[in-house]
């Protein structure tokens, strides 16, 4: 009996510091490598979308992954009529669902535009947030919509107006996926970050401690000049996408719509869970080199990655990159996703604690041959599979 006692406590002490030896990753091992790539969408392929654009990717608290777009049903414009476009795998990406859409503008010529969506860990559910009227064309006024839902994707709740909430104040969602903060403070709280029309443009943050019920506005970094028309390189922030950091911060990657100071992307961060976004935390990162386009970025095991077409001039070069210093300095080697045209990304990955997960991100991008609008493709990547 005491043997066994003892051979159990053994047991139990090896396989925690086997444990503590996987959660572990080390940067140097880092060498990433596209391990598959498949076409999503192809504009023009079916009768009723023109173009699709603005590529979503999240995994659920299931471990389902959920791929989302605009489907443009006439043009391949922002304004105009839409709908959006869904497809689902169960198996991490290797096979998908037929496309469905989920939702309908019908014809408006200001119709919907994508959108954040946003996990919910702690009662399952996907929450969609997106715009309508964004740009006040033909319609007024603006309005924040959002989807919800609670079986895994299967199915999706009524859009419901957060302009109740929220007010008229033109807001547009990432492009990309919204976080619940998983460290203080705010642990638990749904946080979205977006940009606003062109004359108030800027940083803008939704924040929900209700699990998506009620939402109020939080942080925000406006444009100069803030509601008046832009010019060649003043300072306009645009579309972000934010990341949590293990010390419970939020750094947010921001689009440099009129290139102020320089053709990168700009960097802010809250340290109060996204309630404000001081001016002193800003800075430019000079490493990411951007042609002015929403970008990917991801925090996994300590390391952020992120995504953009590594170009000054034209959305082309999709290159991933890492960081093992939380964004302050990225490593010199990069990966090469996509030489030619490529726009905007989205980056998820499945947190699951497993050796096999941590090993692999999963990038959906704009991607073509002669335009990024041709084709919606996801790539899956291993980490560490160049060594």
């Amino acid at each position: 009996m005491e043997t066994g006692n003892r051979l159990s406590a053994l047991s139990l002490l090896l396989s925690a510091v086997f444990s503590q030896c996987v959660s572990q990753i080390n940067p140097a091992q880092i060498d990433p490598l596209i391990y598959d790539e498949q076409l999503l969408w192809v504009s023009g392929a079916q009768g009723e979308v023109n173009t699709y654009r603005i590529p979503l990717l999240t995994f659920t608290s299931k471990g389902s992954l959920l791929a989302f777009s605009e489907g443009r049903k006439s043009k391949s414009s922002d304004l105009g009529a839409k709908f959006i476009a869904m497809r689902r795998s169960t198996d991490k990406g290797s096979t998908w669902s037929p496309t469905t859409f989920i939702t309908d503008d019908d014809k408006n010529p200001d119709g919907l535009n994508l959108g954040s969506v946003v996990v919910d860990e702690e009662v399952g559910s996907v929450i969609l947030v997106y715009s309508i009227c964004f740009h006040q064309y033909h319609c007024s006024p603006a309005s924040t919509m959002m989807m919800e839902s609670l079986d895994d994707g299967l199915s999706w709740s009524a859009p419901k107006n957060l302009s109740v909430q929220l007010g008229v104040k033109a807001f547009a969602p990432g492009p990309g996926f919204g976080i619940q903060k998983r460290y203080k403070p705010a642990k638990g709280r749904l946080v979205v970050c977006g940009h606003g029309t062109l004359e108030g443009d800027g940083v803008f943050c939704i924040l929900s401690d209700d699990h998506g019920k009620k939402w109020s506005y939080g942080a925000a970094l406006k444009s100069i000049p803030y509601n008046q028309k832009k010019r060649a390189q003043d300072f306009n922030p645009d579309e972000c996408q934010p990341v949590e950091l293990t010390d419970g911060s939020i750094v947010i990657n921001v689009r440099n719509q009129n290139n102020y100071h320089c053709k990168c992307r700009l960097v802010v961060r809250s340290t109060d869970g996204g309630m404000s976004l001081p001016v002193e935390g800003l800075y430019f990162d000079y490493t990411l080199v951007d042609p002015a386009v929403a970008a990917g970025a991801l925090q996994k095991d300590g390391v952020i990655y992120f995504t953009n077409p590594a170009n000054e001039q034209h959305r082309i070069n999709l290159t991933l990159r890492w960081s093992v210093t939380d964004g302050k300095t990225w490593e010199e080697k990069a990966v090469q996703i996509w030489a030619g045209p490529s726009g905007y990304s989205c980056i998820t990955s499945l947190n699951s604690g497993s050796a096999e997960d941590r090993k692999y991100i999963y990038v959906i991008y704009e991607k073509g041959h002669k335009d990024y609008i041709e084709t919606v493709s996801f790539a899956k990547i291993h980490l560490f599979g160049g060594r």
